[in-house]
């Protein structure tokens, strides 16, 4: 019986055998295609030869595909581990023809490997067409010895494909095995699950635009993609692909982490959505994902959460995933490295976020258990919308992960309801970008400019050589309070890629003019100008435009710092860490990245002293200008998930330690930089973390100014720089002990206050009541005080009262016999004193806190009480 392994190698070996290249895997998160969350087919890495824009330098390609499904047009989310052979996660065997070979040969060679190499049954076999594509039905007569009651006409539902709402498309002919005890009838293909498909041919012809409309490719090519799965688990005479060498290995795991056995249907579905889950996201945290709260992120926390209510279900009450993924990277490490590479990472990202969703899934399922028992006992069927958007806004619940409790336990989810939630939600976001963007909006309207006749509307940059230059004006708006001016040409640089905008000068007419804000409006450059001009500007105008040189210089020390810091990161903690967001600006650089544990004091350390090493060494800088994009790839260039990048780019070199795709402004060689030095580091989201720094000049008097606090502190304390820690940890040590001496002699003296008070107390209807002001440092001093006042008591209520940070602290007791007998609570009581004093409080039945900030009113509120007491008597 082969392996998986082997079957792979034997797929790849056969058609590198008929003059294919044999590629690599693409990543399963998309570079350069924002159509896509995930790639979901094998054809992606190819879209743009498809589509014409692209092309390759061999005609054939083969390889095995990672893939994900698990949002869009192909989503094969909720038949995970109901069925035994969908997936998120799975490879594809695929070989393409670029305009080369077409039906003829994509036909022929998958009867000829799936019968003389992999001998599998003739009489097994069946294939479909689509319902107008003679041409491929007589080549399945013609080039192979299937039988030909085997060859069926489908529709454009199974038999037309579709990679997604737009781009490539085609007819296709699938290969479906026959899987029965008795072999199977024609009604059978593609409604049975006993009848698999296992091979898609795809006869890639059209391209459907963003219209809907069929375009006709400029040259016909050939994509076929086979499931290795489900090949495997035939070849390997198993009925589930579950229980292949692909998945049993992850199943036994789960096995011995839980002490259950894979039998029953409720074991068997939770241990397959388990491992599948795993794999999914294993492969997409070691090519780059994150899970979050957006985009491709939050498809894996729901993946992630999924899985981990699945646990769940199985017992498990502590994180277990993170422990699968050693048995991925044994299972898939050869043929994928990455696994194995990046296997402590994608541990410990796995189980950071299976943590925090377990601290939250015990009082979500409380929630949803109690809410689904109150819908069943009133004889409903429907789950409420507005919980279940509670689920997922405040404990983290995917709608799917409850959508999937609420079938279990019979129920539906009211979707309208939740949307409508969602959607107001949505809107306020909005609104909040609305409103933080409407002063922008105003500016960079296109209406009311005076445009020069016969200009060009692009704005040359001319900021990397030079910080001064003389342009025209091409465009004008007068405002009341800013001239609005387009030049044709303009050092000034718009903000883009965390880099801030320049300011500097106009000058023009004898008149310097402050540039306060660039803005971007289409491929024109908007300077704002903080004043007017009298007469306003004239569009033709010849005017000379200088940027700010010393802010400018401070900004491309930062900017620069930050390409150093970015690879030291990586050098130092992992290749994974990829930037997250920058902030460069003059005082300062801030930025994220990707990682999921704290930074320790040693690792702050060597990153800052890698940095350091690097500006000591001065290396120049290169700077690689609109170069093609497919070119820059090919250098080794660090691109960021997420970004778009046009058809042509600049790249920014340090020597062989940095190279990124920027379109940022930097510094001529790294010594410019000066010196670098970390402020913070620390965490803002699940797997990202921040570092601030400065450099330069801001560097130089920030370690001035700790040179002379130290002087200072030497002076004051009559210390050397090295005693300067334990004098003052001696002085802190010294300053407890008095306050805690202080502090027991203020409890003492308000014990002998306290003693006095109980002695003055009076009888109000048969019960004691003390009442009284105390000196006390603090609300806590003043609750212990509460605790000795209702041990003295004996039988009673005591309410005390003092002045602490110029406001009224109140501490009001009851002892227990009162709490049964009278129905007396100190936190009714004390939260009615505290309004005559303009405060709010409470507490337990037996000690309860309060406080109000007028001081004024505190001894008339203590007057009061006896008549709060016998309106609280009369209610019970």
């Amino acid at each position: 019986m082969m392996t998986a392994n082997e079957i792979r190698a034997s797929f790849l070996r056969f058609f590198s055998e008929r003059g294919h290249r044999i590629v690599p895997s693409s990543p399963v998160i998309p570079i350069d295609d924002p159509t896509l969350l995930f790639t979901n087919a094998g054809m992606n890495q190819f879209k743009d030869v498809f589509l014409g824009t692209g092309t390759r330098e061999y005609k054939r390609a083969a390889d095995s595909q990672k893939c994900i499904r698990v949002s869009g047009k192909h989503n094969d989310l909720e038949e995970v581990g109901k069925d035994t052979y969908h997936h998120t996660f799975f490879e594809m065997l695929g070989n393409w023809s670029f305009g080369d070979y077409y039906k003829r040969e994509a036909i022929l060679w998958a009867w000829e490997l799936l019968t003389k190499v992999w001998n599998l049954p003739k009489e097994r076999l069946w294939a479909t067409v689509f319902e107008t594509d003679d041409e491929a039905a007589e080549l399945w007569r013609e080039v192979t010895d299937i039988d030909t009651e085997h060859i069926l006409r489908f529709g454009a539902k199974e038999n037309f494909w579709e990679m997604g709402e737009t781009g490539p498309c085609g007819p296709c002919s699938e290969i479906h095995f026959d899987r029965t005890r008795d072999g199977a009838k024609p009604s059978m293909i593609n409604s049975s699950p006993d009848v698999i498909e296992i091979w898609n041919l795809v006869f890639i012809q059209y391209n459907r635009n963003d219209r809907g409309e069929l375009e006709e490719l400029p040259a016909k090519h050939v994509d076929t993609g086979m499931g290795l799965e489900r090949i495997v688990a035939i070849l390997q005479g198993k009925q589930s692909n579950y229980d292949t060498d692909l998945f049993v290995p992850l199943i036994r795991q789960i096995s011995t982490l839980t002490g259950k056995h894979y039998r029953g249907e409720r074991n068997q579905v939770a241990m397959r959505v388990i491992s599948d889950h795993v794999r999914a996201l294993s492969f997409a945290i070691a090519d780059g994902a994150l899970p979050s709260n957006e985009g491709r992120g939050y498809v894996l926390r729901r993946l992630l959460r999924r899985a981990s209510r699945y646990a769940r279900q199985l017992d498990a009450h502590e994180p277990i995933l993170h422990r699968l993924v050693p048995a991925l990277a044994e299972i898939m490490g050869d043929t994928y490295p990455e696994v194995r590479e990046k296997q402590s990472y994608i541990e410990r990202v796995i189980r950071g976020e299976e943590e925090n969703f377990i601290a939250t899934l015990d009082r979500g399922m409380e929630i949803f258990d109690s809410v689904a028992a109150k819908v069943k006992r009133s004889g409903g069927k429907v789950f409420p919308g507005d919980e279940a958007f509670k689920l997922y806004d405040t404990f983290g619940f995917p709608l799917d992960l409850t959508q999937l409790m609420a079938r279990e336990q019979g129920l539906t989810v009211d979707l309208d309801a939740f949307e409508a939630l969602m959607a107001l939600q949505r809107e306020r976001a909005r609104e909040a970008l609305r409103l933080e963007d409407k002063a922008m909006d105003k500016l960079i309207s296109p209406s009311g400019f005076e445009i020069l006749q016969n200009s060009p509307t692009k704005t040359e940059f001319t900021g990397y050589d030079r910080l001064e230059d003389d342009a025209i004006v091409i465009g004008v708006k007068h405002e009341k309070e800013n001239e609005l001016v387009i030049l044709d040409k303009t050092p000034f640089y718009v903000e883009a890629g965390g880099q801030v905008d320049d300011t500097g000068l106009i000058e023009t007419r004898g008149t310097h003019l402050k540039v306060v804000d660039v803005i971007r409006s289409g491929e024109s450059i908007v300077h704002v100008t903080e004043q007017s001009i009298e007469g306003g500007f004239s569009v033709g105008e010849h005017v000379h435009v200088a940027v700010d040189r010393e802010r400018r210089q401070a900004i491309m020390r930062n900017h620069s710092a930050t390409h150093l810091l970015h690879a030291a990161l990586r050098k130092i903690l992992g290749a994974h860490v990829h930037q997250a967001g920058s902030l460069v600006e003059p005082s300062r650089l801030r930025f994220d990245f990707t990682h999921f544990e704290k930074l320790d004091e040693t690792a702050l350390q060597d990153i800052e002293a890698l940095v350091n090493e690097k500006i000591r060494e001065n290396i120049p800088m290169t700077h690689h200008r609109s170069i093609p994009f497919d070119e820059a790839k090919k250098m080794g260039a660090l691109m960021f998930f997420g970004e778009k990048y046009g058809d042509r780019v600049n790249i920014v070199q340090f020597g062989d330690f940095s190279m990124e795709f920027c379109g940022g402004t930097h510094v001529a060689s790294t010594g410019d930089i000066g010196y670098f030095k970390i402020i913070s580091e620390g965490s803002i989201a699940s797997g990202v973390r921040r570092i601030e720094a400065i450099t330069g000049r801001n560097a130089d008097e920030l370690i001035y100014r700790q040179f002379k606090q130290i002087e200072q502190l030497q002076h004051i304390l009559n210390a050397e720089p090295s005693d300067l820690v334990e004098r003052v940890s001696m002085l802190l040590e010294e300053r407890r002990r008095l306050e805690k001496e202080l502090a027991d002699l203020r409890f003492a003296e308000a014990k002998r206050e306290l003693q006095k008070l109980v002695g003055e107390s009076i009888l109000l209807d048969g019960l004691k009541l003390v009442t009284g002001v105390v000196s006390v440092a603090s609300t806590e001093e003043l609750k212990n005080i509460g605790d000795v006042l209702r041990e003295q008591l004996g039988s009673g209520v005591g309410v005390l009262a003092s002045v602490v940070n110029n406001k009224v602290s109140l501490v009001c007791v009851v002892t227990d016999d009162l709490i049964k007998s009278k129905k007396l609570q100190a936190g009714k009581i004390v939260s009615q004193v505290a309004k005559l004093v303009g405060g709010g409080g409470g507490g337990r039945a037996h000690l309860a806190t309060a406080g109000g900030k007028d001081v004024n009113k505190m001894n008339d509120a203590l007057r009061q009480i006896p008549e709060i007491i016998r309106s609280l008597l009369k209610g019970t």
